[in-house]
């Protein structure tokens, strides 16, 4: 999956925008960050609850991983875009906007 893909896909969630942190992009429903865009654009973020990202690493250990540091320990999940593809990022990309968004949980 290349990073525009993985925009694409973050922008369709209802209320999502893109905005900026850390100098990177990241994805917002209701001012509250889902995702984000590493800055190289070969990794992305979702915030995940532990026991999620515990199902999505276990499912598809090649694409996942925690982040590094307390970030991870509290869900922050990686996604390594050169493995994923199109199912797997939406899933973890639903699963991040049902945890931040009023639309969704």
């Amino acid at each position: 999956m290349k990073a525009e893909e993985f925009r694409t896909l973050a922008l369709s969630f209802r209320g999502a925008i893109e905005s900026q942190h850390m100098g990177h992009p990241d994805f917002r429903v209701g001012g509250k960050i889902f995702a984000t865009l590493g800055t190289k654009n070969d990794v992305a973020m979702v915030k995940l609850k532990p026991e999620q990202q515990s199902a999505f690493i276990e499912e598809w250990p090649d694409i996942f991983y925690p982040a590094s540091g307390t970030w991870g320990q509290r869900g922050a999940t990686m996604i390594r875009l050169s493995k994923a593809d199109k199912s797997s990022a939406r899933k973890a990309l639903t699963t991040a906007w049902k945890n931040i968004s009023s639309f969704g949980g």
